[in-house]
């Protein structure tokens, strides 16, 4: 029988939690979760704090491994954390700054101007959520350490033999209690690793694993370097396509504390690449630098374009979108106090460094076109070619909108639509073939799922982006943009969205992933406010239907189909079937397996890394074929579950 909570409510019920066991108990609060990212996030962690002596110029090295056993280590050769008795704690700073929270040398502008990561948390949460952690220190001329365990130390700070070298070696193995599952994402891992040593020119970083997870056998071994920095970010950007410029534009500067470095070099597509950062944060939602960044741009090309005669006293100013197009940037700032809206760290809110970087970039670019006149020539014209382009594409976007009454007040007469209207309890799903459509109508919800089938393969809009005439004249195209009510392209209005999930539903067959990579395509290109939104999704049917006797179970990958062929201990009558098409499931099972709430798996559509997602679109559905084949040839040999 439950206790029924007393009427008495005193001091003796309120429960204070000493030193990092808040940590433990609420994990999510420091680290996000503690699914895969947030396992990732402890490594993050500790790669800051080596950044953050990089950034003040002490260390050039950091060297990261995880061995067979998960030991994970981060090594840098910067000052190495001080061991002298702290003067309020009565503890040395070692031990402080990894068992108390907002300890550390970041917030007063002493041994750190910029910084980045958790602001002082980071080292002690990662001790806290840790079964062992090891902390080594090289400094003054000794070499010093400390062993600790979820948090607390196991032993006082040993002072061993003398040493010419310094820096700091953080050891540690996440806690099975927190991390249910220790396994890695070692692509998003070393792209964000690669990142880091774009962000931050002359920076070795050195990473090798022989941890071997359910998924992954063999090891895995990289090391970046760029003296270039993000210069050499932008032309790994283009370099599966024809640029204006013959060298990246670069330009770094110090105004007042703020250090400003940009990077531009334009290419011959349509697409604008431009990434922004702060104290090595991608600020995925720009903000005050991405803001002066563009504000200079624009103002610098125009005054360029006027005084070399490219532009006419009566002719009008190029708009942001047309020196935008074809553009790829990196702007980068690094500052004492950034101030960053909303918990994720995605938009820098400081004032001051919009009118800092308008005023270096407009110094920097000027100064370049002047001296570069060759490239300075390709770059406007290619900015006035997009302003005709625009010019051109409006008109044609409107008579398009009047031909197929495209203005959001009419939907498509293949949608069934669901009768709820609250967007934030509806879905849309995007099933493939009129077969596999039928099928979801009569099997899903009719209160709040609503099913628009599409018939073949949609147009591949990487290749017409800047025909929207072709684009809207595709009549799948026009559906999926009518059934989501909330435009396309520029005119995109997520607040107009219609259903909150938005779930691509395709064959797990060849064709099948052609047809959902098509339409991944158009939403990445010209829906991207859905997915930043996250509103889409796409949904996993499954593989196999397996039966035995009465008894009916589905796998939805290979290792789940063996698992489950295993478990039935060599029953007779066992009937496998392989789902090649949504059309092959009745509505009962498609609900069953897919579309039901209780039981169904989705994946929900995200941009980890914008850089990588940008150059894997551009390359696997653009023009060029060399880079396409060059990928393909270098990713044969890893492709998992080819159906063909």
């Amino acid at each position: 029988m439950q206790q029924k909570p007393t009427l008495d409510y005193t001091a003796k019920d309120i429960q204070v939690l000493e030193g990092l066991e808040a940590v433990r108990v609420r994990p999510g609060m420091y680290i996000g979760s503690t699914d895969q990212r947030g396992l990732h996030h402890l490594i993050f962690e500790v790669l800051d704090n080596a950044v953050d002596e990089a950034m003040a110029g002490f260390c050039d090295s950091v060297i990261m491994c995880i061995d067979d056993t998960g030991l994970i280590s981060v090594a840098d050769n910067g000052r190495g954390i001080p061991v002298d008795i702290h003067p309020k704690t009565g503890k040395t700073a070692l031990e402080t700054v990894m068992t108390t929270l907002h300890a550390g040398g970041k917030f007063g502008g002493g041994a750190y101007k910029v910084t980045g990561g958790l602001h002082g948390v980071g080292g002690s949460v990662v001790n806290g959520l840790s079964t062992y952690l090891k902390a080594e220190v090289r400094r003054g001329g000794w070499f010093y350490y400390q062993e600790y365990a979820k948090g607390h130390p196991t032993g006082k700070l040993i002072k061993e033999e003398k040493t010419d070298r310094h820096g700091t070696t953080i050891s540690f193995r996440p806690d099975p209690e927190i991390f249910p599952i220790i396994e890695y994402d070692f692509e998003l891992l070393t792209a964000h690793f690669k990142e880091i040593a774009y962000l931050n020119k002359g920076l070795e970083i050195c990473f090798s694993s022989q941890w071997h997870d359910t998924e992954r056998h063999g090891d895995v071994e990289r090391t970046y370097y760029f003296d270039g920095g993000i210069a050499n970010l932008v032309r790994n950007v283009n370099r599966n396509r024809k640029v204006m410029q013959t060298f990246p534009f670069y330009y770094e500067k110090s105004v007042d504390d703020i250090v400003v470095e940009v990077a531009i070099q334009y290419n011959d597509g349509f697409n604008e690449t431009v990434f922004s950062f702060a104290n090595c944060i991608n600020t995925q939602e720009g903000g005050t630098h991405l803001t002066g960044f563009r504000t200079a741009l624009t103002r610098v090309i125009n005054d360029y374009a006027r005084k070399q005669g490219y532009i006419k006293d009566d002719q009008a100013n190029l708009i942001g979108d047309d020196v935008r197009e074809g553009l790829a940037a990196v702007i980068s700032v690094k500052l004492t106090d950034p101030q960053f809206e909303g918990q994720t760290k995605t938009k820098l809110g400081n004032t001051e460094v919009r009118g800092t970087v308008d005023s270096v970039v407009s110094e920097g670019l000027a100064r370049y076109l002047e001296e570069n006149n060759a490239d300075g020539k390709r770059v406007i014209e290619k900015c006035l070619t997009s302003q005709k382009a625009r010019e051109a594409a409006k008109k044609a976007r409107e008579l398009v909108i009047r031909k197929n009454a495209l203005d959001g007040t009419s939907l498509p007469g293949k949608l069934a639509d669901c009768a709820e209207r609250d967007p934030a309890k509806s879905e849309l799903y995007i099933v493939e073939g009129e077969s596999a459509g039928g099928s979801a109508k009569m099997g899903r919800d009719r209160h709040y799922q609503a099913i628009l089938p599409l018939k073949g393969k949609i147009l591949n809009v990487e290749r017409v982006l800047q025909q929207p005439d072709k684009i809207l004249g595709h009549e799948e195209i026009r559906a999926m943009v009518a059934a989501v009510g909330a435009g396309e392209g520029d005119e995109f209005d997520p607040e107009k969205i219609r259903y909150h999930k938005v779930i691509i539903m395709t064959d797990a067959d060849v064709d099948g992933s052609h047809i959902r990579t098509l339409i991944l395509t158009f939403f990445y290109r010209r829906m991207q406010g859905l997915i930043d939104a996250g509103h889409l999704y796409i949904a996993q049917p499954p593989l196999y239907r397996i039966q035995s006797g009465k008894n009916v179970q589905y796998a939805y990958n290979e290792a789940e189909k063996d698992a489950q062929l295993e478990q039935l201990n060599g029953q007779k009558n066992i009937h496998l079937q392989r789902y090649k098409g949504l059309g092959e499931m009745n509505p009962d099972q498609l609900w069953e397996t897919t579309m039901n709430p209780e039981t169904r798996k989705m994946l929900v559509v995200n941009i980890e890394n914008p850089v990588e997602v940008d150059d894997v679109f551009t390359t696997l559905m653009g023009e060029e074929v060399a880079p396409r084949k060059s990928f393909i040839n270098s990713h044969a040999r890893s492709v998992k579950n080819l159906d063909v």
